[in-house]
């Protein structure tokens, strides 16, 4: 969620093709988090034996989003360390990333079960100790950035089937770094969902693109490297050469890719790659997309269709927080509307109870919910960004 791109009143230009990209991936995260609370199914929609196309692709179209904040918080810290000295750019990243870890404990938990102080490692904790990291490896010149962010993105899936019992006394920092579930430190036990590696390898990546940026080819670059980031993705994918976790019993993992019995479910398969964490292919078949969608925004006159994704890409984290306990109260008002069980929601939601009988919608209400929510923070965050654009308060810029 971190934003470095130039602010105005700061001597330069925000880079608009970002802030499309950044508020893109921020509605997306909405509609995910929107069916999150209001589905009335039970399964996940990677579910391959249950899901349809359009609950899939629901689910699908989010995956993009993971991998654009932390790769355009790297672009983001780039453009920070134009405007300010190397020690200033670390110590931002250092008390930056502290922040975020301290959020995603308090606040962050908060909306997602309102329930204080509540937490797990999610995508805040993972940003923040992302950014924790790359305030030690901006040491390094752009291009050693770059290569430890490749090496560990390319390299990290040869650990895949590393998972030590839980009951060994350093079960919890390899689940912190690699292994999605329960862990407990010192009689502290969270959900892992987001562990450490490779993410923060996907904002050094986005460190160093940020140099693309002086490039005068940056458009032509930046096209090439997202086609065959495409490209790469469809022969891994297609071949199971490399790049995705083979399958765990009970379905923890989608595994190979093979032909279904229709089309549809091929499609579902061939596109169901790991996201926690997060495989290469998962990584290509994401970023690959993004990259080519800035290069051909680059340059670009944006319409006004565009100016509500801009607005949200430049208050992201401020975006973040407040949908989620909008979202959160929302669910539990529509519920006491609809006569459903909604007391459950006050106490947990669905990250500490069992999903109650009789509760949540068919996917139409979720796409209807889900523009309602993100037209209702339309006005929260232009003010907002607008606020951040005529003052200076240094705290502003954590927000």
């Amino acid at each position: 969620m971190a934003d470095g791109t130039p602010a105005r009143g700061e001597g330069s230009a925000r880079v608009q093709s970002l802030d499309l990209l950044r508020g893109f991936a921020m509605v997306a995260m909405a509609l995910d988090h929107t069916r999150d609370f209001f589905t009335n199914l039970t399964f996940d929609p990677e579910t391959l034996e249950l899901t349809w196309g359009s609950l899939f692709f629901t689910r699908w179209v989010t995956h993009l989003c993971a991998p654009l904040f932390f790769f355009l918080a790297g672009t983001g810290a780039w453009f920070y360390g134009r405007r300010h000295s190397p020690a200033e750019l670390r110590r931002f990243l250092l008390t930056r990333g502290l922040w975020l870890i301290v959020l995603e404990f308090t606040l962050v938990g908060t909306a997602w079960t309102f329930v204080f102080p509540w937490g797990f490692f999610g995508v805040i904790w993972a940003l923040g100790a992302s950014m924790l990291i790359l305030s030690v490896l901006v040491r390094l010149p752009v291009r050693g950035v770059a290569v430890v962010g490749g090496v560990v993105v390319v390299l990290h899936d040869l650990f895949d089937a590393v998972r030590p019992d839980r009951s060994e006394p350093l079960a919890w920092l390899w689940g912190l770094l690699h292994v999605k579930g329960g862990i407990s430190i010192a009689g502290f036990g969270r959900f892992v969902l987001f562990p450490l590696v490779p993410w923060f390898a996907v904002m050094a990546l986005g460190y160093a693109f940020g140099a693309v940026f002086e490039r005068g080819d940056r458009r032509r670059f930046t096209a090439i490297l997202g086609a065959a980031a495409v490209v790469l993705f469809v022969v891994l994918r297609a071949t199971n050469l490399y790049g995705n976790p083979p399958a765990l019993p009970g379905g923890v993992t989608p595994g190979d890719f093979s032909l279904q019995p229709t089309l549809e479910k091929t499609v579902i398969l061939f596109l169901d790659t790991e996201k926690y964490p997060p495989s290469l292919q998962f990584l290509l078949m994401t970023l690959g997309p993004s990259l080519l969608a800035l290069a051909w925004l680059e340059g670009r006159r944006l319409d006004r269709w565009a100016a509500p994704l801009v607005v949200f890409g430049r208050v992201p984290l401020f975006f973040y927080v407040v949908h989620l306990y909008v979202v959160h109260a929302a669910a539990v008002v529509v519920a006491m509307l609809a006569g459903q069980p909604w007391a459950w929601l006050l106490h947990g939601g669905f990250w500490l109870n069992d999903w109650p009988e009789g509760y949540g919608h068919a996917l139409p209400f979720v796409w209807a919910a889900w523009a309602a929510v993100v037209a209702a923070l339309y006005l929260p965050c232009r003010w907002f960004a607008g606020l951040k654009g005529r003052r200076r308060e240094w705290w502003l810029s954590y927000l």
